[in-house]
């Protein structure tokens, strides 16, 4: 996928800019949901079912029908609440193979996953090689950048060639850039494939770009902070491919940060020969929206059904936010709200659960599908009251007068009224993106050329570093994100104090090998290290309202984005405290203990090639594309 916008080579030329370029390297995370992948699948009278611990019933419904030569009809996807997903089970995984086994012995098959089974055959998320320069005047404005990125596929394309997309959108996102020229490759190799992880390939572009912008304002002496205050992305600012921003976010989100800063208190006296640094840095993701359907049935006693195809993946999405929605929209309490379990044979279709995207795109349908309800629910009530429509309010499971509590009827009068005179009541709705535009002719290449909610994210991370050991210790955090509006905050504040655990998982303790045979050489928590109860630093939280967006209520995905700055933010405040470069995640005390003892050199990635035209853009101008 590449993107070019402007005269980048113009830019570079020019004799006022300093040019800064920077290498990085990242390595792979395992997802290591608390539920492996699990599939129980039976056949009968000429159907599968399948019930499966997956993100994508839809996908998986049609995938295992095409793989098994038969209609898509004769496939049923349901899904239990799941344990954990996190992008693992965004694609098909061990459903076929449970679905002819279960024919060939008349029998129901279950199929579980091991953890070992899990760690040699996850989709992790991907290593990869990044580059990045970037021409900048004294004054502080970046005139032009450009970069690569390498993403490792693994031996199978699978999701990698969708996700290079994303680069333009994350490792060129945060600032305003006068040019751009990037291309993002996905690379096959010899190992276990790779696929969509949190964030996608964000958390380490986000960790590239923070760290070069550290290295930009160190290069022409500018204060970071004042950099980023500079270049930010606001209102009706170009992004790298083009589009519009709507609203100015950043910029009264890193004031947000100053104010939570100043407010804590100082830290003690310092004297344990520790090395101590602090780092703010900021984050562009988006929603990923895509089809959404949903229905609604008004139950005579006052309760409502919603129905879709979406699951619960510990978001809290399914169970809160979408019952609010419907709930405020009705006038009942969300305790009054059945959610059904997704089920294929009883669900309009849906992308499936991932990308932030369940409360924007579920919640945008379920709240159409809600508002027909109510249409029909006061058309009765009217008749039932003799008054207008328009002059009816729903709440607290009543539909009264406006302006005259305890007029009119209960909901529950009304709804068993409506199904007497015309039959069962019942709303359905549906959701797609909008389609942001793109400047013409700036990408090739791309599955989402512009994006229809962009996210933004500020977080702060101060750490200690002993000097002996390499250890990293972090000592405070920070987050400022922008929510929109949050319908629920404390489920909200959960999903970020787990997302920045698992950042400091990908940030500090995480590392994958590879053998000589390609394959992974961690295979349990025995030799792959995630956080543990003792690694947790409370997080300290901001929620910013109000930004623009076009989800339901003014909402944004919240449950994406948390880690998308954890690992820049750590390896900023680990190279400030440090003095030293940062290059490659994740800082290991080995690592970190390597760079303080200066035995390790600057990464110039030899396997990109020599040149930047080589790697970015062929001289007749038209894109390698992805290999």
């Amino acid at each position: 996928a590449t993107v070019v916008r402007g005269d980048v080579d113009a830019a570079f030329a020019r004799p006022d800019v300093e040019i800064v370029e920077s290498c990085f390297r990242v390595g792979r995370q395992n997802h290591v949901a608390f539920e492996p992948r699990a599939v129980v699948a039976s056949y009968e009278d000429g159907r599968f079912h399948i019930e499966t611990s997956t993100q994508v019933p839809w996908s998986v419904r049609n995938a295992t029908a095409r793989l098994l030569g038969v209609p898509a009809s004769h496939v049923r996807v349901t899904v239990p609440p799941v344990g954990g997903g996190f992008g693992l089970k965004f694609d098909l995984a061990v459903e076929p193979f449970a679905a002819l086994l279960a024919r060939a012995s008349g029998r129901p098959v279950r199929l579980v996953n091991s953890r070992e089974e899990e760690m040699l055959t996850c989709l992790f998320r991907e290593n990869a090689d990044i580059r990045i320069r970037s021409a900048v005047t004294r004054e502080g404005d970046i005139v032009g950048r450009e970069a690569v990125v390498l993403m490792d596929c693994g031996a199978y394309g699978g999701e990698q060639i969708f996700l290079t997309t994303m680069t333009s959108h994350t490792l060129g996102g945060n600032y305003k850039l006068g040019s751009v020229r990037m291309v993002s490759r996905a690379v096959y190799t010899n190992t276990a494939p790779n696929g969509a992880f949190r964030c996608c390939n964000g958390v380490y572009n986000t960790f590239a770009l923070e760290r070069h912008t550290d290295e930009i304002a160190a290069r022409i002496g500018m204060d970071p902070l004042a950099f980023r205050r500079r270049n930010v992305l606001g209102d009706r600012d170009l992004g790298a491919t083009g589009q519009r921003f709507e609203g100015n976010v950043l910029g009264p989100m890193l004031e947000r940060m100053d104010t939570l800063r100043d407010a804590a208190a100082p830290p003690p006296a310092r004297s344990d020969g520790r090395l101590y640094g602090r780092a703010t840095t900021v984050g562009t993701w988006f929603v990923f929206v895509g089809p959404s359907a949903a229905t609604v049935n008004m139950n005579a006693d006052g309760t409502a059904t919603l129905v879709t195809s979406g699951v619960e993946i510990g978001s809290g999405s399914m169970m809160q936010s979408l019952p609010q929605i419907v709930a405020s929209t009705l006038g009942i309490t969300p305790e009054h709200v059945i959610v059904r379990a997704a089920d294929t044979d009883a669900a309009g279709y849906d992308v499936g659960v991932g990308g932030g995207r369940t409360t924007v795109s579920l919640g945008a349908a379920s709240l159409s599908a809600a508002q027909e309800v109510r249409t029909k629910l006061l058309k009765v009530a009217s008749e039932m009251i003799e008054a207008a429509p328009d002059d009816l309010v729903m709440r607290d499971g009543r539909i009264e007068i406006a302006g005259a509590p305890g007029s009119g009827r209960t909901v529950t009068e009304v709804a068993t009224r409506a199904q007497a005179l015309g039959g069962p009541v019942s709303g359905t709705g549906a959701f797609t993106g909008a389609g942001v535009p793109a400047m013409p002719g700036c990408v090739a290449g791309h599955f989402i050329d512009a994006i229809d909610i962009p996210v933004f994210a500020v977080h702060d991370c101060e750490v200690a570093v002993d000097p002996e050991t390499g250890h990293v210790e972090v000592l405070s955090y920070r987050v400022v994100q922008d929510v929109g509006r949050a319908l629920n905050p404390r489920a909200i504040h959960g999903q970020i104090q787990g997302g920045v655990v698992q950042g400091l998982g990908y940030a500090l303790h995480e590392e994958v090998t590879i053998g000589d045979n390609g394959r992974v050489c961690q295979n349990g928590f025995e030799t792959y290290r995630v956080p543990l109860a003792l690694d947790v630093v409370p997080v300290e939280i901001s929620l910013y309202e109000g930004a623009p967006s076009i989800g339901p209520l003014g909402t944004k995905g919240a449950g994406e984005v948390p880690i998308l700055n954890v690992g820049a933010a750590v390896a900023c405040a680990v190279a400030n405290a440090t003095g030293k470069r940062i290059q490659e995640l994740p800082l290991t005390p080995p690592r970190v203990l390597e760079l303080l003892l200066e035995r390790k050199r600057d990464l110039s990635l030899p396997h990109i090639a020599e040149t930047w035209s080589d790697n970015l853009i062929r001289p007749h101008g038209k894109s390698e594309g992805s290999k």
